[in-house]
C-alpha cells in the first residue's frame, strides 16, 4: 500500500545535463576558464561587473538552443497527478523544470531569466543580456541590475520553506546532484529524521551522499525517472478505484 502523501523533489545539475545544459563542476563545465571566485560571488562582482555580466549572458542566451527531456516532464506529471503535498526544490538556474509544466517549485540558487535590482530590490523576469548600463524596470535606476543568482557566499533561497516540508515529507527523491553543495547536499538527511519517509537517489554514478539513501535508481534520469513515476501513480491510481 502507498502510504507517501507529501513528496519533496529535490533536482541538480544532472537532471539539466540530459537536455544538453552543461553542469558547472564537470570536464567541460562551466567554470573553465574561469576562477569561481571571479564569477561567482558577491566580490567577483564588485570588482569586474562586465565579466560576470558576460558569463551570465552567455548561459541566458544558451537555454533558447535546450529543451526539457522525459526526467522533467515526468516531475510535472507527478505533481499534476500526485493527491498529496508535492514541492520540487531545484539547484538549477535554468527554466527547463517551468516549461514541461513544473508550478509547485523553488529555485534556491536563483534563476538565469530573472534579473534583481540592487537599488530598489525587484526581482524582474529578464531574457535579453544585462550590463552595468542596464536601467531598472522597476525603479529607473542605471547600474545597480546584476543576475537573480545566488553566488557563493549569499544564503539560498526559500530556505525556510524547504525546510518545513521537508520535516513532514513521506517521500524525498534525490535526483541528479552531485551532493557537495550545502545545504541541499544535507536535505537527505533531515528528511530521514522521519524515520518513515522513503528516501531514494536518482543519479548515473555514486555520489558523495549515496550511502544516505535507502533505494538508489543507477541509470539515465530520463529513462530511469518517467520508469518511476508511472509506477508511483499507477500504484495510487490503483488504490484509490479499489477503496
Amino acid at each position: 500500500m502507498i502510504t507517501e502523501r507529501n513528496i519533496v523533489v529535490l533536482t541538480g545539475a544532472g537532471m539539466s545535463a540530459e537536455s544538453g545544459v552543461p553542469t558547472f563542476r564537470g570536464v567541460d563545465g562551466l567554470w573553465e576558464g574561469h576562477r569561481i571566485e571571479d564569477v561567482a560571488s558577491p566580490e567577483g562582482f564588485a570588482r569586474d561587473p562586465e565579466l560576470v555580466h558576460r558569463f551570465y549572458n552567455l548561459r541566458r542566451a544558451a537555454l533558447n538552443t535546450v529543451e526539457p527531456n522525459a526526467g522533467h516532464l515526468a516531475l510535472a506529471r507527478l505533481e499534476r497527478e500526485w493527491r498529496g503535498r508535492f514541492l520540487l526544490v531545484t539547484q538549477n538556474v535554468d527554466d527547463l523544470h517551468e516549461r514541461a509544466g513544473s508550478e509547485k517549485l523553488i529555485h534556491m540558487h536563483g534563476e538565469l531569466r530573472k534579473a534583481r535590482c540592487e537599488c530598489c530590490g525587484a526581482v524582474l523576469s529578464w531574457t535579453q543580456d544585462l550590463s552595468s548600463g542596464t536601467r531598472c524596470r522597476a525603479c529607473g535606476e542605471i547600474g545597480g541590475m546584476r543576475p537573480h543568482i545566488v553566488w557563493f557566499g549569499e544564503f539560498p533561497f526559500e530556505m525556510e520553506s524547504i525546510m518545513n516540508a521537508l520535516k513532514s515529507v513521506d517521500l524525498f527523491l534525490c535526483i541528479g546532484t552531485s551532493g557537495v553543495v550545502y545545504p541541499a547536499a544535507g536535505f537527505a538527511q533531515i528528511a530521514a529524521q522521519n524515520h518513515a519517509c522513503r528516501l531514494i537517489e536518482f543519479n548515473i554514478e555514486n555520489t558523495e551522499i549515496s550511502r544516505q539513501f535507502r533505494e538508489r535508481m543507477i541509470g539515465p534520469v530520463s529513462v530511469e525517472l518517467p520508469k518511476f513515476v508511472e509506477q508511483l501513480l499507477s500504484e495510487t491510481h490503483r488504490q484509490a478505484w479499489l477503496s
